[in-house]
């Protein structure tokens, strides 16, 4: 198994560790560079902004999906990507603990999305919790969604919401930490 894997199943790692230094710091170099890359790119070379962004994504910018950047992404092979998702600049996806973005997801700049943290008496050690995004969710302007959570299908998060814990479907959310305030019907 790999540190990956251990950090999927909910094993907290020390950051010092020789194997998490090697496989997680080898995947955050990778895709530090490429979304380095991807900031240098000029705006209208659309063809080329592409291919970044699908050898970050391991190919998944396809079908309408697009972000657009500047990004940071840091482990890019932990996240799972549907099709037209829309993300606008300054999307960060601290993405170690995985993260699954479902059709249809629109996503408001600077939103950002983190899958770690760290044990409160010993900070050196990380622990992470799935992030996953249902179809058609969609979340305003520097919206920050925390480790372990579900947004669910069709639900609205507000402009700079904290999401603490899940959001049921047809919700509409607010604040900090995020409180659902409305049913869509």
């Amino acid at each position: 198994m790999s540190v990956f894997d251990d950090l999927r199943n909910g094993q907290s790692y020390d950051i010092r560790n020789e194997d998490y230094q090697r496989e997680v710091h080898g995947e955050i170099d990778r895709c530090d560079h490429i979304c380095w890359e991807i900031s240098q790119t000029d705006p209208a070379d659309k063809d080329k902004l592409v291919a970044l962004e699908n050898e970050l994504m391991g190919g998944q910018m396809k079908d309408g999906t697009f972000f657009t950047p500047p990004m940071n992404i840091d482990c890019a092979s932990n996240v799972h990507v549907g099709k037209n998702v829309y993300a606008n600049h300054h999307l960060t996806m601290m993405s170690l603990g995985t993260i699954t973005i479902e059709d249809g997801v629109m996503m408001g700049p600077g939103v950002g999305l983190f899958t770690v943290n760290h044990e409160p008496k010993n900070i050196r050690v990380v622990k992470t919790g799935e992030i996953t995004l249902k179809k058609n969710a969609w979340l305003g302007a520097r919206v920050s969604v925390l480790p372990g959570v579900t947004i669910g299908e069709n639900a609205i998060i507000g402009t700079g919401a904290v999401v603490t814990k899940d959001i049921p479907a047809n919700s509409i959310a607010v604040g900090s930490p995020a409180k659902v305030i409305k049913t869509i019907e």
